[in-house]
């Protein structure tokens, strides 16, 4: 039994969003990328307002009329066996000025051995967490949005169990003349219904987050930057005085000053990601992204890797809007997400 904790324990440390602080909170999984245009632009995308439904699970306050009857459903495959995805739908309500979505967060960690202390074999379990999502958003001013989401969160660890409740605020300032945008979100706001053990309850993984986006006059190309963990200043996993490592462009340092392990923290908290759009309708687009934290924490010291590096691509073919994603964790591999998505308004004409 507890080798199959182990194993299970293991699983959860090869999910990028728990790299830099992890064990400190519960549900690490509401971090996850939701589709694969998220995890080609570095896993966070809160910064674009455009016909994409998948955005609303990371910022509510991007759910706008262009998202109305927008189906859309990703899946990715990580490595170890696991796999998360998303499915979701838009709505917009024009009597209220409101739209709306629902939709559903997984992940399964797959089958595990269960052991006793000996290693003897006593059978098999399954581990899986989902989370039922719904949300809305309102133009409250020309150029101002305010989002809400709700989650009910449920998790299956074995013979562990939990239930929780947690809420996403945001908002987002939007200069359709200018193609720039700002938004602040406040993710996962709420608490442990039921603990895995009584009288043991866990924190969410609670996190403020700002990002602005600019889509370029002359060129077909917008870029986005996320500032993550506003909240917490700190995210440095290991002490960085403890052994030589590498800076921002990849030099060694020998002797880390504080100013270097200053930058070191502070440039983990950044995602840096930019999108080319091609064509009348952005039929096809290329995208790349950087999260610096992912590559500090899932590099291997003394050997080259894309670790925090990703890309993707997406296209539109006939109704359907087709998208692959691939962030690189280190040199044992990385994500692959795919995803595909439809307006079924597309289909009553």
């Amino acid at each position: 039994m507890n080798l199959a904790l182990t194993n299970l324990l293991l699983a959860f440390a090869t999910l990028p969003a728990s790299a830099q602080i992890g064990g400190l909170n519960t549900y690490e999984f509401l971090n996850l990328s939701p589709s694969a245009r998220v995890s080609a632009l570095g896993g966070n995308l809160i910064t674009v307002r455009d016909d994409d439904a998948n955005l609303a699970l990371a910022n509510p306050s991007l759910l706008n009329e262009s998202m109305h009857q927008q189906l859309a459903f990703s899946h990715s495959f990580h490595v170890a066996g696991i796999s998360h995805g998303y499915a979701s739908y838009a709505h917009h309500f024009s009597k209220a000025g409101l739209t709306g979505h629902a939709g559903v967060q997984y992940i399964s960690y797959g089958t595990f051995d269960q052991t006793d202390e000996l290693g003897n074999k006593l059978g098999t379990f399954k581990a899986a967490e989902y989370a039922i999502n719904i949300g809305a958003s309102k133009q409250v001013y020309d150029r101002l949005a305010l989002g809400a989401n709700l989650k009910a969160i449920t998790s299956q660890l074995e013979g562990y169990s939990s239930l929780g409740l947690a809420a996403d605020l945001a908002g987002v300032y939007f200069d359709t003349a200018r193609n720039f945008t700002a938004t602040v979100v406040f993710r996962s706001i709420g608490t442990q219904l039921t603990a895995y053990q009584d009288g043991n309850p866990e924190s969410l993984p609670f996190e403020i987050q700002l990002g602005v986006s600019k889509r370029l006059r002359y060129l077909p190309f917008r870029f986005s930057i996320v500032y993550r963990h506003f909240n917490r200043w700190n995210i440095l996993y290991d002490d960085p005085n403890a052994e030589p490592s590498t800076l921002f462009f990849g030099e060694v340092d020998t002797e880390r000053s504080r100013s270097s392990i200053w930058f070191d923290n502070f440039f983990r908290h950044f995602v840096f990601n930019g999108e080319f759009l091609f064509g009348k309708k952005d039929n096809l687009r290329l995208r790349f992204g950087y999260n610096h934290f992912m590559r500090k924490e899932l590099s291997v010291d003394n050997f080259g890797s894309l670790a925090g590096f990703s890309f993707g691509a997406g296209i539109k073919v006939n109704r359907f809007r087709i998208d692959y994603g691939y962030s690189a964790f280190h040199l044992g591999g990385g994500l692959n997400h795919f995803g595909v998505s439809t307006n079924l308004q597309e289909f009553k004409r």
